[in-house]
């Protein structure tokens, strides 16, 4: 769908918004009364089971605290639910789903809505749970979400009929970003194919272990509070983390998760510190790019093993085994000028289709915003 497109849509929302606003405002003069969420929803609760209770061709989605469910043969749920990751890096990420599935034991289900339509809670919910989960979280500690915390969060009663009118105008913006985050996911998978491609059919190469080519470099620990200030990008596992006042190596370089996202490939191009749930590779061999290592190690499959009392981890000496072709240098400059303009036009958030869905969900934030935001009666 074309940006043009978008502007026509939001300019006809925005004249819906403007007498949903009127409304709300005529109703709302006193304020707003808020309600917990134990008391709009009759079910409350966890899932039981392990994360690693997924089934690669499962017949049910299974919700973990990853962002996107992975599949199940059994379910435990029927229900019309919202359904909140409970820790991790995603805690506070919000799914939405009515029929079968299965949950973790660290997911929260809410379910068995009462004189409130489900879709009203949930855009409230996108826009307010994660800050809350923030601000009440015990400070210095790693932010999850207990049952009393998520049982108090309060929701601004309206209407139903004016929650069903908001629920239509925000509906409308995340349909048509969820059109181009399809748009985008085809585009990457066109990508992949093409690297793919070029990374294997290259001609007159010669073959060597990747311990013949590089040193994987151990990242250094750096305590939480010591990722919040200056201008240094820390790299965990799978990407940045924080900023950091100094530097341990500089860039351009290539960062591997070795624990928890165990296998994920990052091109980072400024100083930078990694942490020690990574290694890191340098520009080291004057017979192989960096970034052409760098996007063949996106195409490589990485061996991960169980470590650390069950934590995903990535052995050093399994990488150095693994033998790669190593074509001419111009050869490796060209790949890397075609794969560069094709991970540009899928990733860069600056242009293409990355900027477009960047300014569509910032248009969503800013409607949820005007549409969801009460004071206390």
């Amino acid at each position: 769908m074309t940006g043009t497109l978008f502007h026509m849509v939001a300019k006809i929302m925005s004249k819906r918004m403007n007498k949903i606003e009127k409304l709300i405002a005529e109703l709302c003069l006193e304020g707003v009364e808020f309600k917990e969420l134990k008391d709009v929803a009759k079910s409350i609760t966890t899932g039981k089971l392990n994360a690693n209770a997924q089934a690669e061709n499962g017949a049910y989605p299974f919700f973990t605290c990853d962002a996107n469910p992975f599949k199940i043969n059994t379910f435990a749920f029927d229900v019309e639910a919202i359904i909140v990751s409970g820790n991790g890096s995603q805690v506070g990420h919000i799914n939405y789903y009515h029929g079968k599935f299965n949950a973790y034991q660290r997911t929260y289900v809410i379910s068995d809505f009462k004189c409130v339509d489900v879709k009203y809670i949930l855009h409230y919910l996108r826009g307010y749970l994660r800050k809350y989960i923030f601000e009440n979280s015990r400070k210095g500690s790693i932010p999850y979400i207990t049952m009393p915390m998520l049982e108090n969060f309060l929701i601004p009663i309206l209407p139903l009929p004016i929650q069903q009118e908001i629920v239509k105008i925000l509906d409308t913006f995340t349909e048509l970003e969820a059109e181009l985050e399809a748009e985008l996911e085809a585009r990457k998978k066109q990508y992949e194919y093409y690297r793919e491609e070029l990374l294997t059919l290259v001609r007159d190469v010669w073959w060597k272990t990747l311990g013949e080519l590089i040193t994987l470099e151990y990242g250094k620990p750096l305590k939480g509070s010591e990722r919040d200030g200056g201008s240094f990008p820390v790299l965990g596992s799978n990407g940045r983390v924080g900023f950091h006042s100094s530097y341990l190596i500089k860039g351009p370089c290539i960062i591997i998760g070795r624990k928890g996202s165990a296998g994920v490939v990052v091109w980072e191009e400024s100083n930078c510190y990694p942490i020690d749930t990574t290694f890191f590779v340098k520009d080291q061999n004057d017979k192989i790019l960096l970034k052409y290592l760098f996007y063949k190690f996106q195409t490589l499959n990485l061996a991960i093993d169980k470590q650390d009392g069950g934590v995903p981890g990535l052995n050093r000496n399994d990488v150095y085994k693994i033998k790669i072709p190593i074509p001419p240098l111009a050869e490796q400059e060209s790949i890397v000028a075609i794969l560069d303009k094709f991970d540009a036009l899928v990733n860069d958030i600056s242009i293409g289709l990355p900027a477009e869905l960047k300014a569509r969900r910032q248009q969503y934030e800013y409607y949820r915003g005007k549409l969801l935001t009460f004071k206390s009666i």
